[in-house]
C-alpha cells in the first residue's frame, strides 16, 4: 500500500498524551508537534488511527504543501491538484481552514477560495460541479496556513472524533469525549483500582474510563468516517479492520467505577449513555451531592472529575463554598487517593487549597482549563 504522511490533531495541552497513543498503536515515525502528532503510514494505518486514538480530534492526510502569500497563489495551487482522484464532479465538498501569522488571515475567505479551486478544476462542460455540503460531505478538506505556508489535507475522520457514537443523552455542556479520555489518561489510573467521579453529569468520564480499562477501541461506535466516502475505498478490507477493533479488549472482572450527581436528570443521562456503550454493568451511579461522598478506608482509589465552574457572570461566587468544602473533604477523608480534576475557572480551583499539586493547562473548546493532578 502507498505510504502517506498524516497529522492527528488534538486539543492544546494534550499533545504528549496523543504522542504516547500513536507510539503504542505502532504507527511509524511519530513526531509530536504543536496541536497534534505527525506520523507516516498506509491507509490501513489511517483506519486504525481513527478507530483507536482516544485523544485525537481529527486524522488528516497531507496532500500538498505550497507557498500562498495571496489569494491568487492559493487558488492556483489548489486548481493545479488533480482532484479527480479524490472527488467526482457530482460529489459534495466541505473545506475548513485555519490561518495564523499570514497575509491571508480570514479563515472563511480562505476556505472559500480553496473550494473555488476544487470546483473549477472539476467543473464539466455541461456545468456539473461539486456542491458544498457541511454535513456528511463526500470529501472534507482542511487547509492550515502559517506564515504564508499552506498545508492542504484530506480529513479522513469526517466528523470530529469526539463524536464517538455512543452518546444517547447530551446533558448540559458535556465534556468532549476526547478531552475526557485525556483527563483519565493523565490521571495515571492503574485501570484496576476504583475510579470515582463525584460530579459525573452525563457520564462522559466514566464511559471513557471504562473503554480505557477494557482496552476497547473508542471509534467502533461510529457509523461513518470521512475516508469511507473516498474514491477507491476498500470497504472489504476496512470491514476486517473494524471487526478486529470491535472484538478487541475485555473489561476487567473486578472493575469498579462510581459516579454521583446531585441532579436526578443527569444521573439518568449517565445511565443511558453507559447502556448505549454496552458498559452499564461496569458502573454504579447514584443521585447524591459530591460532599456526601463517603470513601472507604484503604480503597487506594482515583477521583477523576470535572466540577461545575460557572459559565455565567456571578455563578462562580455561588460555587466558592462547593470548591472550598470539596477541597476539605479531599484533604480530610481521601488520604492516599489520587486526584485528576479539570476546572475551567482557576479562581475556583484555587479554593480547593491543594497548592502542591501539579497543574496542566488544557483547552476545552474555547475555554482554557486547568487540570490538577496529584496524590492526596
Amino acid at each position: 500500500m502507498t505510504r502517506h504522511t498524516f497529522f492527528a490533531t488534538c486539543a492544546p495541552g494534550v499533545e504528549s498524551l496523543l504522542y504516547a497513543e500513536v507510539r503504542a498503536l505502532g504507527l511509524n515515525r511519530p513526531e509530536q508537534q504543536v496541536g497534534g502528532v505527525r506520523f507516516e503510514g498506509t491507509l490501513e494505518d489511517c483506519w486504525k488511527a481513527n478507530l483507536w486514538l482516544r485523544t485525537a480530534v481529527r486524522v488528516l492526510l497531507r496532500l500538498e504543501r505550497f507557498h500562498a502569500p495571496d489569494e491568487d497563489a492559493l487558488y492556483q495551487a489548489v486548481l493545479d491538484v488533480d482532484w479527480s482522484q479524490h472527488l467526482s464532479p457530482g460529489g459534495t465538498l466541505w473545506v475548513d481552514a485555519q490561518c495564523k501569522d499570514s497575509n491571508l488571515d480570514h479563515s472563511r475567505y480562505v476556505a472559500q477560495r480553496v473550494k473555488d479551486g476544487v470546483v473549477d478544476r472539476l467543473r464539466t462542460e455541461d456545468g456539473t460541479r461539486p456542491d458544498v455540503q457541511r454535513e456528511d460531505p463526500d470529501l472534507r478538506l482542511h487547509l492550515h496556513l502559517y506564515r504564508d505556508r499552506a498545508t492542504l489535507s484530506l480529513d479522513s475522520s469526517g466528523d470530529s472524533l469526539h463524536k464517538r457514537g455512543w452518546r444517547r443523552a447530551q446533558g448540559i455542556a458535556p465534556l468532549a469525549e476526547t478531552l475526557a479520555a485525556a483527563v483519565v489518561l493523565a490521571s495515571g489510573w492503574d485501570r484496576r483500582s476504583p475510579l470515582i467521579d463525584p460530579f459525573c453529569g452525563s457520564g462522559t468520564l466514566l464511559v471513557e474510563a471504562a473503554l480505557i480499562a477494557g482496552d476497547m477501541a473508542p471509534g467502533v461506535f461510529r457509523k461513518r468516517f470521512g475516508f469511507e466516502g473516498w474514491p477507491g475505498h476498500d470497504a472489504e478490507a476496512y470491514a476486517e479492520v473494524h471487526a478486529a477493533a470491535t472484538s478487541a479488549g475485555a473489561l476487567p472482572r473486578k472493575l469498579r467505577l462510581l459516579g454521583f450527581d446531585a441532579d436526578r436528570a443527569r444521573v439518568a443521562e449517565a445511565r443511558a449513555n453507559l447502556e448505549s456503550a454496552g458498559l452499564a454493568q461496569t458502573c454504579e451511579i447514584e443521585v447524591a451531592q459530591a460532599l456526601e461522598f463517603a470513601p472507604r478506608p484503604g480503597w487506594n482509589a482515583w477521583i477523576v472529575c470535572n466540577p461545575p465552574y460557572g459559565e455565567r457572570l456571578g455563578d462562580d461566587r455561588k460555587l466558592i463554598p462547593l470548591y472550598r468544602d470539596f477541597g476539605r473533604l479531599l484533604r480530610e477523608r481521601c488520604e492516599g487517593f489520587s486526584l485528576a480534576l479539570l476546572s475551567g475557572n482557576p479562581d475556583l480551583a484555587g479554593r480547593l487549597a491543594l497548592p502542591d499539586f501539579e497543574r496542566r493547562t488544557l483547552q476545552n473548546g474555547s475555554i482554557p482549563c486547568e487540570l490538577i493532578l496529584g496524590r492526596i
